[in-house]
């Protein structure tokens, strides 16, 4: 039975039913003459509240409210591959072609193009025994995804009938099944999920192999487990969205899935941009091909913004069920935030500290907990990596929703404004970030870079550190009171963080490095690090040490060694032979 009502009372986003009208919680329903898509969010005898996902200027009480009978859900098929949505699903390029670069109220588009053929191979026969997950049809989606179509979680039977390989669109029958109670149902390429639930999966893995992403700060001083969650929170200009968009190039994640919440739509505009530009550097077809964006900028009505990332996560668990890694990118969780503090005043819900409702913990929780490593439905294994970057107002990370996405991350990225103002990229600061993973990956490094690479990696984050600890001493009393063996603790440092920690996103030799060469960087600074603590143990003064062009050389490692000369780290060694050799002789 269709459930209707009449519009009591509006307050922004937020709309009011008077009685209780049979809506049920998490409904989807069609507000007004314009059939505005909305939410119930709360229900009492009294009042049904609805939060409506588009702008509700020109609403009035008195217009008619109808229920969907099902939740807010995201049509998963073919298609969803290189195309850029809003933020509960609607293709912004067929809207563009209906509205114009705004989005009209009440635009009806189908998500997913119904009309378009795909080529189809089917998976299964007829006598087949198929459950939750199972895969029923290939269809190369774009030239580096293959869509494996699924029986839908909540579905089992037996097949009893099969179409032939060939051309269909996403909305034709092609399997017939019929479950145990003797119903039989047709599966097409489509189904549909609600996304504020997570999607089910046999069992979770523990962390135990890194999301490698070609930037050494990340890879080796605070790595990133695939299925991991990680933040990058960071004030106005220090980069997280460039951070993101290196991760999204060259890390080794099969999809990526790219949420603007409430950013700027300039910078919107210039993710979109950049994105339909990058090519993909394993495959060198478009990023595009393995990447699915959505976009929800700041002029966006709020209640979408908050719907956008839990549609993003869905898609994400979609390709995961398939066998795939998928990496999310969420720019920026604090805009998210922020909607859900405005739909909780419209509410008038008591607020917390900043005015953020009490629930923003477990919001931020709900939507972390989706990350993981999963042996999915079917026996494939897929992992969701989420990335969220976070825009504490004026930089403060003492601010809630920093606070409490440290509390569910893993691993913390902090950028540094000091750092980004003196051209210094990634603007990672070293002492405030950390990885909870590294114990969890350490035996896959040692096993697969070198035994030696968490020594090395431990060893580099101990002299940075001690660094901070000498300039603080610096700043008091000056360089020269040092004794020269602190003195060369602060010359190596510098090497370190010019020459290794420093990366430039623009360089062919240094946008990516992989983890063997970010090792063998490690090991030759380190190595002159050792050789130049033997001489200022025979009291050899660090003034002359610094006179040789070695240090310099070594910070110039990361553009003079391509990715596959590696070879010529054994020529660095060698000249630093040659550099400890000459003093020896000097000194004799």
């Amino acid at each position: 039975m269709e459930r209707k009502g009449k519009i009591f009372g509006i307050n922004g986003p937020i709309i009011y039913l008077k009685g209780n009208l049979g809506f049920k919680m998490a409904e989807m329903v069609l507000v007004g003459e314009e059939k505005l898509v909305g939410e119930v969010i709360s229900l009492t005898v009294d009042t049904t509240t609805i939060q409506v996902f588009e702008e509700t200027t020109g609403l009035r009480p008195g217009e008619e409210v109808v229920g969907t009978g099902s939740a807010i859900s995201v049509t998963l098929a073919p298609g969803i591959i290189s195309s850029i949505f809003d933020g509960i699903e609607r293709p912004l390029t067929e809207i563009a072609k209906e509205s114009g670069a705004y989005i009209s109220r009440g635009v009806n588009v189908e998500s997913l193009d119904t009309k378009k053929l795909w080529d189809v191979h089917i998976t299964v026969k007829v006598g087949d025994k198929l459950s939750g997950g199972t895969i029923i049809a290939e269809v190369p989606e774009t030239r580096a995804i293959v869509h494996k179509s699924m029986v839908p979680p909540n579905v089992s039977g037996t097949v009893t009938k099969v179409v032939s390989d060939g051309q269909y669109t996403i909305s034709d029958p092609i399997i017939t099944i019929v479950d145990a109670d003797g119903n039989e149902k047709e599966l097409t390429l489509t189904q549909k999920w609600p996304i504020r639930i997570p999607r089910p999966s046999a069992k979770r893995y523990p962390a135990d192999r890194p999301l490698v992403t070609g930037q050494r700060i990340m890879d080796t001083l605070f790595p990133l487990a695939k299925g991991g969650t990680a933040a990058i929170p960071g004030g106005f200009g220090t980069g997280k969205t460039m951070n993101q968009h290196q991760i999204a190039k060259w890390c080794d994640a099969d999809l990526i899935v790219y949420i603007g919440c409430g950013e700027r739509g300039n910078e919107m505009t210039e993710v979109l941009e950049d994105f339909s530009k990058l090519v993909d550097p394993k495959s060198g077809n478009p990023l595009l091909d393995r990447t699915t964006l959505i976009a929800n900028t700041s002029n966006m009505p709020v209640a979408a913004r908050e719907a956008s990332i839990y549609t993003g996560i869905t898609l994400a668990e979609y390709y995961r069920d398939m066998g795939y890694h998928v990496a999310i990118m969420a720019d920026s969780t604090s805009r998210w935030a922020e909607a859900l503090r405005e739909l909780s005043g419209r509410l008038e819900e008591m607020p917390a500290e900043e005015g953020f409702p009490a629930y923003l913990a477990s919001r931020l929780s709900a939507f972390y907990e989706r990350a993981g490593f999963m042996q999915n439905l079917n026996k494939t294994e897929g992992s969701v990596s989420i990335i969220g970057a976070v825009s504490p107002q004026g930089g403060d990370f003492s601010e809630p929703v920093t606070q409490n996405t440290k509390r569910f991350i893993r691993c913390f990225w902090a950028l540094d404004k000091s750092l980004a103002y003196a051209r210094h990229f990634p603007a990672i600061n070293w002492l405030t970030s950390y990885s909870d993973y590294t114990t969890d990956l350490a035996p896959w490094f040692t096993q697969n870079v070198g035994t030696e690479f968490m020594d090395y990696r431990n060893q580099v984050l101990g002299i940075l550190t001690k660094e901070s600890e000498l300039n603080e001493i610096v700043k008091l009393i000056g360089s020269d009171v040092l004794p020269d063996d602190q003195k060369l603790v602060l010359e190596i440092a510098r090497v370190l963080r010019l020459g290794f920690v420093q990366q430039n996103a623009f360089h062919p030799s240094d946008t990516y490095v992989p983890l063997d060469k970010q090792m063998k960087m490690m090991e030759v600074i380190l190595y002159l690090y050792e050789k130049a603590k033997k001489l200022i143990g025979m009291n050899m003064p660090m003034a002359l040490l610094k006179e040789s062009p070695i240090f310099d050389r070594l910070i110039s490692i990361k553009y003079d060694v391509a990715n596959d000369e590696l070879d010529k780290f054994n020529d660095y060694k060698l000249a630093i032979d040659e550099f400890y050799n000459n003093l020896m002789k000097s000194n004799a």
